[in-house]
Parts: C-alpha cells; sequence; structure tokens
C-alpha cells in the first residue's frame, strides 16, 4: 500500500512552484502559489485517502487540484506516486482540466510528454466495444494523469489517485462513488469536488456519512465569502491586470449574488436546495416510516410458470398461509380497508398495499407484497386470496397498464366497477394524485414500511416538467439484487388514491360458503358488522 507523501516532499515541490508560477508574485509568499483553501484541498489529498469538497461555484477549486494531480503522478512511486484517473461529466471539463495540469507541469518543472488525445475503448451496455475519447499526460516517473469517460466501468481494473468533479451533476453518481471506493483497497486515493445539487443527491448524502462519522474522510470546504476572504478576487485582478480595491471587491461580491438571485446559497454558500428534482426528501419518508408494516416478498423460480396449473397454486397458497394469513388476521374487522396494486412481470415488481383507515384518519399500512417472475394466474389467486379478506374494502385501483389491465379487469368483474378501478397512469393522473401522497405524508396521515427498498423507490419520485412521478428511465438495484422502478412508491400513490375513493360500501355473503358450511369466522364476522349498519349499502 503506498505511503503518503512526506511533508518534506511536499514542501520541496512547493518550493519549486514558487519558482515559476504566477509571474508577478513573490515566490517568497506560499499564498502567492495557492489561495488558503487551494492550500488546504491539496494538503488533504496527501493526508487522507477520501476528501471531499463543497464549493462554491469558480473559485478556482479545480485550479488547485491540478497541482495536487501533477505532484502525485510526477513523484516516484516510493514517494506515493500513482496515476491520476478525473473523471468530469463532459468532454470540454476533461480538456480543461488536463491543460491545468500541463500548466502545474511546467511550473513544478515536471519531465512529462505534451497533452495526448486518445481513444479510451470501454464495454458499451450490450458488451459492445466503444471508443471515448479521452486526454492523457505522461510523466517520467512512469504515471499518467487521465481524463477518462463519465462511466463507473470506466474505473474498473485501474488503479490510482481518483478525482470526481462536479459529482453532484454526474448522471450515475452513486455507482460512480462505488467504483471509485473500491481503489482505496490498494491504496489509491479519491477526492470528491462538487457544488451542491440539492440535499437528497449522493454528493450530499457522502457528505454528511463524513461529517456523522459513519464514513472515514476529511471534508473542505469553500463558500463564495471564504474565497473572498482568501484571496480570490485579488487573484481575479491579477489575472486580469485590473486595480484591486476594497471598494472594487465588495461591488463585485453584491453582483455576483444578485446574479445568482434565490439559488445563491446553494451556489454560493454550500447550502444544499431541498430541489435537484427530489420530490420527497429522505428525512420526510423516513419520518413516515414504521418498522411494524413488513415487506412480505414472494419470488418465483425461473420455469415456474410451465409448472402444472395444481402445483403452482398449491405452492402460492402455502406460501399465502404462511407469510401473508397471520398479518391478515391481525386487521381489525370494524375499519375500512382500501388498496393499491402496481403490476409487473418479469422485469419490474407487482405490489400489493393495503391500507387500514383509522378512526383519526390515518391511513395505516399493515404490510405490503412484493411479486417478482409471479406468473399472471398466481397474481390473480393472489389478489383474490387477499381481497377477499379485507374487512370493509372500500376501494382498489390497479395499474391497468400493458398486461396489468387484466388482472384490473377481473378485480372488477369480482369486486364490482364502482370500488375497482382500472388505472391508465398519465402525466394528468400522476398531478392529481402524487401531491396528496406528499399532503398525507406530511401530515404525518400516511405510514410506510420502515425498509430500504421503499424508501429507495420513493425517492425516485422526481418533477418531470412539472409533474411529480417515477421517470420511466429510472431504475435501482434493491436489497435483494432485482431491478426496481419505483414500484412500492406508484403503488402506495395508488392506494392513498383509493382511500380517498367515494365510493358505497356495501357485504355479501357468497352463496357457495352457505352451501358447503365453509364460512369461516372472519365472512361472519365481518358480514355481521356491515349488516348492522344498514347504511343503503347494496345487499
Amino acid at each position: 500500500m503506498n505511503a503518503p507523501i512526506s511533508a518534506d516532499e511536499w514542501a520541496r515541490h512547493r518550493r519549486e512552484a514558487m519558482q515559476a508560477f504566477p509571474p508577478g508574485v513573490d515566490a517568497s509568499d506560499l499564498e502567492g502559489v495557492l489561495l488558503g483553501y487551494q492550500k488546504e484541498l491539496v494538503e488533504s489529498v496527501s493526508l487522507h485517502s477520501l476528501t471531499a469538497t463543497d464549493k462554491s461555484r469558480r473559485v478556482g477549486a479545480t485550479w488547485g487540484v491540478g497541482a495536487a494531480a501533477v505532484l502525485i503522478s510526477g513523484a516516484q512511486k516510493s514517494a506515493g506516486g500513482m496515476d491520476t484517473l478525473y473523471l468530469g461529466y463532459n468532454l470540454d471539463m476533461a480538456r480543461e482540466f488536463i491543460d491545468t495540469c500541463a500548466m502545474w507541469a511546467k511550473a513544478f518543472g515536471q519531465a512529462c510528454s505534451a497533452v495526448d488525445e486518445w481513444l479510451f475503448k470501454e464495454l458499451g451496455e450490450k458488451g459492445e466495444d466503444r471508443a471515448i475519447q479521452a486526454f492523457r499526460i505522461t510523466f517520467a516517473s512512469g504515471f499518467e494523469i487521465v481524463a477518462l469517460s463519465s462511466r463507473p466501468r470506466s474505473l474498473r481494473g485501474r488503479q490510482g489517485f481518483v478525482i470526481l468533479d462536479e459529482f453532484a451533476f454526474h448522471d450515475d453518481a452513486e455507482e460512480l462513488l462505488k467504483a471509485a471506493m473500491a481503489l482505496l483497497i490498494w491504496g489509491g486515493r479519491v477526492l470528491v469536488i462538487s457544488t451542491h445539487n440539492g440535499v437528497d443527491n449522493p454528493f450530499n448524502e457522502l457528505l454528511n456519512e463524513i461529517r456523522s462519522g459513519r464514513r472515514p474522510g476529511n471534508i473542505v470546504r469553500v463558500t463564495f465569502d471564504d474565497a473572498i476572504e482568501q484571496g480570490l478576487y485579488q487573484r481575479i485582478c491579477l489575472v486580469n491586470g485590473q486595480p484591486w480595491s476594497p471598494e472594487a471587491e465588495a461591488q463585485w461580491r453584491a453582483n455576483i449574488r444578485a446574479s445568482y438571485g434565490a439559488g445563491a446559497a446553494e451556489e454560493l454558500d454550500c447550502i444544499p436546495a431541498q430541489g435537484s428534482g427530489v420530490y420527497l426528501t429522505t428525512a420526510l419518508i423516513e419520518a413516515c416510516m414504521t418498522p411494524e408494516a413488513p415487506v412480505l416478498r414472494l419470488t418465483c423460480p425461473d420455469g415456474f410458470e410451465l409448472r402444472s396449473d395444481e402445483e403452482r397454486h398449491s405452492y402460492v397458497a402455502d406460501w399465502l398461509a404462511e407469510h401473508v394469513d397471520p398479518w391478515l388476521d391481525l386487521l381489525k374487522s370494524n375499519l375500512q380497508h382500501a388498496y393499491g396494486w402496481d403490476f409487473g412481470r418479469s422485469g419490474d415488481l407487482s405490489v400489493f398495499w393495503p391500507l387500514e383507515i383509522m378512526p383519526d384518519l390515518v391511513r395505516r399500512t399493515p404490510f405490503i407484497i412484493e411479486l417478482r417472475n409471479v406468473p399472471f394466474r398466481q397474481q390473480e389467486q393472489l389478489l383474490f386470496h387477499v381481497v377477499d379478506r379485507l374487512p370493509r374494502l372500500i376501494s382498489g385501483k390497479h395499474d391497468a397498464r400493458g398486461n396489468g389491465q387484466f388482472l384490473a379487469e377481473y378485480a372488477q368483474q369480482k369486486y364490482g366497477a364502482d370500488r375497482i378501478e382500472a388505472v391508465m397512469l398519465s402525466q394528468g393522473w400522476y398531478l392529481a394524485n402524487t401531491p396528496k401522497l406528499k399532503a398525507s405524508l406530511e401530515e404525518r396521515t400516511f405510514t410506510l414500511p420502515r425498509h430500504a427498498d421503499v424508501r429507495g423507490d420513493f425517492r425516485l419520485l422526481k418533477m418531470v416538467r412539472g409533474i411529480p412521478k417515477v421517470p420511466d428511465d429510472a431504475s435501482t438495484q434493491g436489497s435483494d439484487g432485482g431491478q426496481r422502478h419505483g414500484d412500492t412508491a406508484i403503488a402506495a400513490i395508488l392506494a392513498n388514491a383509493a382511500a380517498e375513493a367515494d365510493t358505497m360500501e356495501y357485504g355479501y355473503t357468497p352463496a357457495s360458503a352457505l352451501q358447503d358450511g365453509r364460512r369461516d369466522d372472519r365472512s361472519r364476522r365481518q358480514g355481521e358488522a356491515m349488516l348492522g349498519r344498514r347504511n343503503g349499502g347494496l345487499w
């Protein structure tokens, strides 16, 4: 494992830099080469395996990082040298960083090649070879600085010092961070640098983990006012050949802040906004969670749909008896119930979300059921088994897109179209119903299962062109390794809409149950409760 560069080694490199850069600056003053926060950032990279910096816009943090990259990749392995792997979110950022590093290499007198533009080969999503434009500088030490594609797999099989620039704006930030962390195993280093992009962004979560001690690392925070206090405007005047004065600096600061308007807190003061498109904050979601509502999961093996009807029916019946019936038995027969069903078959999940409407109008989730790779007939079997046992059912709403339409139709035939709605999920429907779920969560009148996958699904809800919904291309990987597409969040929106439905409540006793004498105690109590009300229902 590579040891950090010693303090003496860093001091030597700094002395060399002061002799060459920038022109017109007193080389005896370290601050003439790096501003205070740039110096702090370079030193943090030397001393810590993981450094994260939340910064204001355009304060030159990446310029200082270029110095660190040259010092690390220009050093011999015995002095902590290694490759530098830079990942910005576009090609212009990559080129700018490489040019900055070339400038620093000249200032430090490091022997290196000219900037080399090349094609980096990587595997595409379908396994095909793809040529990605990249840039690099090679040093006499044998190490290089490479600006790579902003893809997690770009880091696979590599080792060195990773720089994730403007991390909060990468398309797949969470997976990118995972790939970067793997390089720490063999002595690499990781620098995550970014302006904020919302409180629920993976970048802000990383900062919170470091600050809380849950993840080892160091944070360098640079606000706009911090940068000004440490000489940012003076450096801008020096570069542009303008005279500096306190009055000019104050006016410049006021103009910049005015130009950002309401976004100044996030863009300049390192205060993450509630936005970034995220519709529900993590704090709100977790505040509504309860450990009393389990997530019941049925996953069928491959080829299960080809087994005999009897075997499939028996398998699911046994699972229902063991895992679901004990929770159904706990439902109170005097309370109204509703449910939502988000349909999936081979890719996404099917999710059944029941609600128990309490006397204080809180919509309590007693449990939810997730189905993965469950055949159509068995989804029908499970639906009828559970809904038959929901006391005082007032409404159910089904996702009726695609193959889900068949199950919605069967439910309407069995329980009545006045109680069951086949919902064609559309932008208009989301706009009308997702804000109602958010209001219920904010009022703490809707409970959620305390489960990481449920939280992840709800965090996928975003504002898409003004519509609060799960984006069509959004997906996550669940704790079971399967793909998720915000399935529980969609089921919850459907369930909440069902709980608000204005439907007529009615009850009945199937003739078949009377004939064979198999009317159970639950049906008896449910029927008596309904008959006792005689509230104008259909009999």
